[in-house]
């Protein structure tokens, strides 16, 4: 295992980022299954666990709050309103949640809508901005359930998830958010700024 929280470039304390997520406020199933795995980490050293209220899956960046004015952002989320009633609410499958380095995290199923709400998003981006920050390649839609904090090893992490039997959730999904993130306390936070419907 690997710690998460180092600082990427362009973050340090206090600065925030505009970036398009969903998020599962009221998603019960998503958080029954949650706790479920929290429970069985609780004893691993080294993780920081993901509460209910910031669980989230990651479409979009957009830009840093200090360099994106609130008029483009705005502007983007009219043209992203605009173009995301053309594609459908979906539903999202959680099942057992893989390690990586950095972080266990559910892999999304299907991946395929998803990408189609990102693309969707990306276009919008492109109808105000002249280029779209981020690549549109190599997408892979995950909802993270503990970040690693610290070096270590992985087994004692591969341990407590093989002990842990949950059914599967589901996780209905009809709108995105354009949030304010912020990383400042080894976890990702945030204050949405806005909602955008699906369909």
């Amino acid at each position: 295992m690997a710690n998460h929280w180092w600082w990427r470039s362009g973050w340090r304390p206090g600065r925030r980022f505009y970036t398009w997520h969903f998020t599962f406020q009221g998603a019960a199933e998503v958080h029954r299954l949650a706790e479920t795995y929290r429970k069985g980490l609780a004893e691993v050293q080294g993780l920081d666990l993901v509460p209910d209220r910031w669980l989230h899956l990651t479409m979009q960046g957009l830009g840093f709050v200090d360099e994106v004015p609130e008029k483009e952002a705005r502007a983007i989320v009219d043209a992203a309103t605009a173009r995301l009633r053309a594609v459908p609410a979906f539903h999202l499958l959680l099942d057992r949640p893989d390690i990586t380095p950095e972080a266990i995290r559910w892999e999304a199923s299907p991946s395929r809508q998803p990408a189609d709400v990102r693309t969707a998003i990306r276009a919008a981006i492109a109808d105000v901005w002249p280029q779209v920050p981020e690549t549109a390649h190599g997408f892979a839609p995950h909802v993270s359930i503990a970040y690693s904090n610290s070096r270590g090893p992985v087994a004692p992490v591969a341990e407590a998830l093989g002990r842990v039997d949950a059914e599967p959730a589901r996780a209905h999904i009809d709108s995105v958010e354009l949030i304010v993130l912020n990383r400042d306390h080894r976890m990702y936070e945030w204050e949405r700024f806005a909602k955008v419907p699906l369909g």
